[in-house]
């Protein structure tokens, strides 16, 4: 077996798909709409609309790695993403930021 969809619950699935093919810099598959989208990588990100609004911390979420955290911060920000806090634990400093919908995303420099 082989992770082939993440999905995110969401009220516009094609304006949130839109920002994560932005951050990802992977297409959205043709087609998308507000009820559903996905964004096309390994894996693929899968956007689907429901009708109650997200509550809670989220208890998956996806590490994207960047080579500035500094650069990512300030990128991230640009396309909508909110920042969060900033950690230094277990050998790694990392960034938390809440994309359009409020769905966390960390940021970490691995290199």
């Amino acid at each position: 077996m082989r992770v082939y969809n993440v999905t995110f619950d969401c009220r516009d699935a094609a304006a949130l798909a839109g920002f994560w093919s932005a951050v990802l810099e992977q297409p959205v598959e043709d087609g998308a709409s507000e009820w559903f989208a996905r964004v096309v990588g390994e894996p693929n990100l899968l956007f689907l609309q429901v009708p109650e609004a997200r509550t809670g911390k989220n208890r998956v979420h996806l590490d994207l790695d960047a080579p500035s955290l500094d650069e990512a911060r300030q990128r991230l920000e640009a396309l909508g993403a909110t920042f969060v806090h900033e950690k230094d634990e277990h050998g790694l400093r990392w960034l938390t930021f809440r994309d359009p919908e409020g769905n966390e995303l960390c940021v970490g420099s691995h290199e």
